[in-house]
């Protein structure tokens, strides 16, 4: 009868502790059912910095009331030597924490639309990137070396998301040929002068070909890629990635009204003038050196940029880029020396090359691994013509 009683005091207890732990799962799984985590893609801004959108991760618990926004595209531009460190590719990004309420008021008055896509994870994988994205937060990890191409505020959500799942994401692929390049032009073709400055900046690595993950480093092509994406786990099944998506801030179209003219044309302008004031400083036996001072000082500054940049900024896709043909610091440097020259209307070698390497970089520019803003063409045959009735008065006056 003892042991008897004792066999059922234990079964009792066994069966007890089993209830206990059925319901505890039961609770947390109800828990995480409150949960949701969506991905949240803005679309572009007016500001440089925006123009190609912007991505977040959105975490919402109906059970706590929590809403909150997981933004890895915070900084800060108030910064000691912000600019400096930007242009040598040292910028620091950190992850931010917002309320939902205030993100949505805030892409409301930009009048930028935010879609959201909800993502289908377990219980378990939405406890796994809501301890990493809080685990990122620390104030020792949330700073991060950010990088426009490898490492942003796109790719950052993407690996989280990826480093939560059971299993590997298939996501759907972007197989048509495409460069950094090609991508940057899709979303600054509504402001031409930015554009015009990004190519001028970027070099030939910028217009390789790219894979579908690459492509991700814009937040509307990874939002893209996680439509139709899918789950698969290790037993082989299969589930789809995102379970509904919806525009959650909706924007107001408008007409683009741009009263300046483009870089393209403001080039052929400027051209038409050099053109002319040649013409009449060759038919006056006149070097109008001026101009020139005008002309390569900005050519010589220009390059000075491109130059600092392939050398000594970090910044991906930068170098080697062929514009150091046209745009160089030494248009700048040998400035002095080519006015003193001009005023004498001595012979100088720096024209001759100028002129001879100018020829070279307008006759065959298409066949170099690089594509060249067309902008950059009248504006090298600007540099062209004053280099040419430079070698050409000083041939005829020695002659």
């Amino acid at each position: 009868m003892k042991n008897r009683f004792i066999l059922r005091n234990i079964k009792c207890t066994l069966i007890g502790i089993g209830l206990c732990f059925i319901l505890s799962f039961q609770l947390k799984v109800a828990a995480q059912d409150s949960v949701r985590i969506s991905l949240l893609t803005c679309s572009p801004g007016t500001e440089i910095y925006a123009l190609f959108g912007h991505t977040a991760l959105r975490y919402e618990n109906k059970k706590s009331g929590m809403d909150l926004v997981f933004n890895y595209g915070m900084f800060d531009f108030n910064a000691p030597n912000f600019i400096w460190r930007y242009i040598k590719g040292e910028t620091d990004y950190q992850l931010g924490i917002t309320d939902y309420f205030y993100f949505g008021k805030e892409y409301a008055m930009r009048n930028s639309s935010v879609y959201q896509q909800i993502l289908n994870l377990l219980p378990e994988e939405k406890e796994a990137l809501f301890n990493i994205l809080e685990k990122n937060y620390q104030p020792e990890n949330r700073v991060y070396r950010y990088n426009f191409f490898y490492d942003n505020c796109a790719t950052r959500p993407r690996d989280r998301i990826e480093e939560s799942i059971q299993g590997t994401v298939k996501y759907r692929e972007n197989n048509s040929v495409q460069t950094f390049r090609d991508i940057i032009h899709e979303f600054t073709a509504v402001n031409p002068w930015a554009e015009f400055g990004i190519d001028l900046c970027l070099g030939s690595n910028a217009d390789k070909p790219i894979d579908y993950r690459l492509k991700m480093f814009a937040p509307f092509y990874l939002r893209d890629a996680l439509t139709g994406a899918k789950i698969k786990t290790k037993d082989g099944k299969q589930r789809i990635l995102v379970s509904d998506a919806q525009e959650v801030v909706s924007s107001v179209k408008k007409e683009a009204n741009s009263f300046y003219p483009s870089p393209l044309l403001t080039a052929w302008i400027l051209f038409m003038i050099v053109l002319l004031t040649t013409f009449c400083g060759y038919r006056k036996q006149k070097m109008f050196w001026g101009i020139d001072v005008v002309l390569f000082a900005m050519a010589g500054i220009a390059g000075g940029i491109i130059a600092f940049l392939v050398c000594f900024s970090e910044h991906p896709a930068v170098s080697p880029n062929y514009l150091l043909f046209v745009f160089h610091p030494l248009h700048l440097l040998y400035l002095p020396f080519m006015v003193w020259k001009g005023r004498k209307k001595v012979k100088d070698p720096y024209h001759l090359v100028n002129l001879i390497v100018l020829t070279l970089f307008i006759a065959f520019f298409y066949l170099l691994p690089q594509k060249i803003n067309l902008a950059v063409v009248p504006l090298a045959l600007c540099l062209w013509i004053r280099s040419m009735s430079y070698v050409f008065l000083t041939y005829k006056k020695n002659k």
